[in-house]
């Protein structure tokens, strides 16, 4: 598709709102210093790798499963498809391009046909993704993400254990969401990027349900995890959780959220366990047979953890700067992998290795300028490519300047050359990724994964249900059709199995009392 007006006003359109996005999530979230990693520095370097490969992979993505599709998908698993990873896609690959505009190795007119592309993928997957509650993102939303269709509300809502502060099975959760978080806190190399949370959905009139999904937790794609992760034998475990008394009236593209009044332990009262991923039909529950066996697994998982994250940082301890700068980087320019997985193209080298583009900058990336050059770039916002006329005043600070460099609408004066980003060769420090993914179906070779993966299409994805909507429930709420996509979500429900649509919610907490 050639670049035209509607698609470059469309872009900068996106590259607006994902700036104005951004610069309010940097200057409102707190943000910690590592004394371990290089964190600045290998977000740079992370952008970097970004802006060279994402056009490229997302096409090559998209060579077997449209941004829409996956968008789709992302609905009923968890994985890296959240708001985070759709936040970070167009957004590190903004940030690698506008450093180098102001390295001077780059015009912000060149390549914009791979530029329109990334935010016309980007709008794409998030329009399907978050098709439900009809926004782009949290931003737009009033910072809210109400993405799942009512048929998956359902079945969290109903299949929750009651659990109260004290009891085993809050002290199971407890234990297991503080040492889970800490050990993805050290697999994404002190960031965040394996935790993200979104809702809230109303519950009742002091009660709501918040999800937390945590990703990347075994063998897989991470070569640092290899001999460390091993045992760990779910890839991704998401968390329903019930909470009382606590309105969250905050919930960011980055999984942040805020609650009046604050969200402490006692107000927990009612837990799930998930798993999911490219090969599983939906969410499938895990110990969720009754409130025993949940506290059970979930102290099983708490080991099973703890003992991971020892080795980890066993492992991390011993490592080179280049090493630490390597693996950060790579957690950054890979949120977005699990597209590629969905589609059965995943390759490693794709993925975890450090283009070699971005490379030639590490010597330059030492800690003082990677504190320095990331402040500038997204939270003073003072770079001379972000300067505007006297005139103008930007979103949140008033000051003349934007976020990100606009596509020059000029660009349309000439012929616009079709995309040239490409995968160039990649180097990396870290050891050879062993060929072992654990997976729903079990631990799989790289090859495997792949093929199972792109023959893979969930029931729900199939005609006539894919595009049964919470609006067409509405509609025609007597339809077979609309009564058998709720059986087929139900086919994994404790209390909903077999009992098909036109249920309130009411009536869910009754059963969920009956069934106490």
């Amino acid at each position: 598709m050639s670049l035209d007006y509607v698609r470059l006003l469309q872009a900068n359109n996106a590259i607006q709102t994902i700036g104005d996005d951004t610069y309010w999530l940097c200057v409102t979230r707190t943000v910690q210093e590592s004394k371990l990693f290089p964190v600045p520095s290998y977000m740079l370097l992370s952008y970097l790798c970004c802006y060279y490969r994402y056009p490229a992979l997302l096409r090559k993505i998209e060579g077997r499963m449209s941004a829409e599709e996956i968008g789709d998908r992302a609905r009923a698993m968890g994985g890296k498809f959240g708001n985070l990873p759709g936040w970070g896609m167009p957004t590190f690959f903004l940030l690698g391009r506008e450093i180098l505009i102001n390295f001077g190795l780059l015009r912000p007119e060149d390549d914009a046909e791979d530029v329109a592309y990334v935010m016309d993928f980007w709008r794409r997957f998030k329009l399907a993704q978050q098709r439900e509650d009809g926004h782009i993102n949290a931003r737009e939303y009033g910072q809210r993400v109400q993405l799942l269709p009512e048929r998956r509300i359902q079945r969290f809502h109903a299949d929750l254990h009651a659990c109260r502060n004290g009891d085993r099975l809050h002290k199971a959760a407890q234990a297991f969401l503080a040492t889970v978080s800490q050990y993805g806190f050290l697999v994404s190399c002190e960031s965040r990027c394996t935790l993200n949370n979104s809702g809230p959905y109303k519950l009742a009139d002091n009660r709501e349900l918040i999800i937390r999904d945590f990703s990347d937790l075994a063998q897989g794609d991470y070569p640092w995890l290899d001999g460390v992760a091993d045992a760990v034998p779910y890839p991704n475990l998401t968390v329903t959780m019930e909470v009382t008394d606590c309105h969250f009236y905050l919930m960011d593209d980055w999984g942040s959220f805020e609650s009046k009044p604050e969200f402490t332990a006692e107000k927990l009262t009612g837990i799930g366990l998930y798993t999911s991923d490219v090969l599983t039909e939906t969410y499938m529950p895990v110990g969720m047979g009754s409130a025993e066996e949940l506290a059970q697994t979930f102290e099983s998982l708490t080991d099973t953890f703890r003992t991971a994250t020892t080795e980890l940082w066993k492992r991390m301890a011993g490592w080179s700067r280049d090493q630490m700068m390597d693996a950060g980087a790579l957690t950054y320019f890979s949120l977005i992998k699990d597209f590629a997985h969905v589609a059965g193209v995943y390759d490693v080298d794709d993925w975890m290795k450090i283009d070699e583009r971005a490379d030639r900058f590490r010597p330059l990336l030492n800690d003082e300028f990677g504190r320095d050059f990331l402040g500038e770039l997204v939270g003073l916002v003072d770079l001379p490519s972000q300067q505007l006329h006297d005139y103008a005043m930007m979103q949140h600070n008033n000051r003349p300047a934007r976020y990100i460099s606009y596509i020059p609408h000029s660009v349309l004066n000439g012929d616009v050359p079709p995309g040239s980003g490409h995968v160039a060769a990649g180097v990396s420090h870290l050891s050879d990724k062993v060929d072992r993914y654990v997976t729903s179906a079990g631990a799989l070779t790289l090859s495997d994964y792949n093929a199972r993966a792109g023959a893979f299409q969930p029931a729900q994805m199939q005609p006539p249900y894919r595009y049964l909507c919470d609006a067409s429930v509405r509609s025609a709420p007597a339809s077979a059709d609309v009564d058998a996509l709720y059986r087929l979500e139900q086919e994994q429900s404790r209390l909903l199995r077999g009992k098909g649509a036109g249920l309130t919610r009411d009536e869910i907490e009754i059963l969920r009392e009956n069934n106490a």
